[in-house]
């Protein structure tokens, strides 16, 4: 059971072209939003759909993949896990992050 704890699967279109950063050592990190669609019918038998947004990074290898593959509005699916940081922005106020540290890419769509 230890394989099912904190895991995330994720299938959805980029909001954005990600983001690339690389590090000295040449060590990448991909930052970017996943679009997921979930749709359903509401007490009057209207079709709502809603949209969730995801934070997602990934490093190394994952990340040049993305960064050679993957742009904006491309459907993807992608495996990892959901980790929770803090930090202090410019105005010294604390902010909180979730996001998804990716450790699988399908490219999914043409």
């Amino acid at each position: 059971m230890n394989a099912l704890r904190n895991k995330v699967q994720l299938i959805g279109h980029l909001g954005n072209d990600p983001e690339i950063k690389t590090f000295d050592g040449g060590k990448k990190l991909a930052n970017f939003t996943l679009a997921t669609n979930e749709s359903y019918k509401n007490d009057k038998g209207e079709k709502v759909e809603e949209t969730q947004w995801h934070r997602l990074i990934a490093w190394g290898k994952t990340a040049d993949i993305i960064e050679k593959f993957v742009t904006k509005g491309k459907e993807i699916a992608i495996e990892g896990k959901l980790t929770h940081r803090s930090y202090d922005d410019k105005n010294g106020e604390k902010r909180y992050v979730t996001e998804v540290v990716v450790t699988e890419v399908l490219l999914l769509g043409k």
